[in-house]
């Protein structure tokens, strides 16, 4: 198991100092996430600094516009040109949203046979990411909003699956059942970690009401060989470095107590 961290987690902070604190706390390797740096092509020398200072685990494709990168389609295949540039093993990214009328995107999925024959070029691994239930009224405002559904699509079209805990514990506290459902089809190749509670997604663990550490242990039981990438909100941590480093060295010894993975330790 590889525990990573989420660019998304540090995104206050200079993208350097967020590798370098990840490095430092002992996470071995981060999942950047496609955001304005990256527009008219921009970012590329940026990656290519970053990623000596530690490896890019995956590439989360853009969930906002982004000058330069077209539609979703485009974002998407923009993607998977990025991660093979820089020999990054994996993307992510959103599932089209019904409640903002993405069917265009949605309709292009659908005509995909092969996500890693068609997409990914059989040279990066493609996953689609479970959606919150965020919507009016609770609902899931994404296409694929529920697991019977979402699985069906995976199977069907060789697609893998980004699994995020905080988006899932959403719909149910005890999310243990689904995931067993997800895991079972073999198409689980990143997990999105961190707690959810009244409305607040990308908590720290402990902060929400999600079983996590059941959940980790289930993923050392069951041989889980893939990511754990963990993804908190910036607001979760605190605001002075020594402070973040501090957390985080924390966060990433639980993980690796509780996953069995003692290969790296903390700077």
């Amino acid at each position: 198991m590889k525990l990573i961290l989420s660019a998304g987690t540090l995104y206050t902070l200079p993208l350097h100092k967020a590798f370098e604190i990840a490095r430092d706390a002992g996470f071995e390797g981060i999942e950047v996430i496609v955001n304005h740096d990256y527009e008219y092509n921009a970012g590329e020398e940026l990656l290519a600094d970053v990623i000596e200072i530690l490896p890019i685990s995956s590439i989360h494709a853009p969930f906002f516009e982004i000058n330069g990168w077209g539609n979703k389609i485009k974002q998407l295949e923009k993607t998977v040109k990025l991660a093979t540039k820089f020999n990054i093993p994996l993307i992510n990214f959103h599932p089209p949203a019904w409640l903002s009328l993405e069917r265009k995107f949605w309709r292009w999925l659908n005509k995909i046979k092969d996500f890693q024959a068609e997409i990914g070029n059989n040279q990066v691994l493609v996953t689609i990411e479970n959606m919150p239930a965020n919507g009016p009224l609770g609902c899931n405002p994404y296409f694929l909003n529920n697991t019977e559904a979402l699985i069906d699509f995976l199977q069907e079209r060789n697609l893998f699956l980004t699994f995020d805990t905080a988006h899932m514990g959403t719909h149910k506290a005890n999310f243990l059942t689904d995931f067993h459902h997800c895991y079972n089809t073999g198409r689980i190749k990143n997990v999105h970690f961190s707690d959810y509670a009244n409305g607040r997604e990308h908590l720290l663990p402990g902060h929400g009401k999600l079983p996590l550490t059941r959940f980790l242990n289930h993923l050392q039981e069951t041989g889980y060989d893939k990511t754990v990438t963990l993804e908190l909100t910036p607001q979760e941590l605190p605001e002075e470095e020594h402070l973040i480093r501090e957390s985080l060295a924390n966060i990433c010894t639980y993980l690796r107590n509780e996953t069995g993975n003692q290969l790296k330790n903390a700077i």
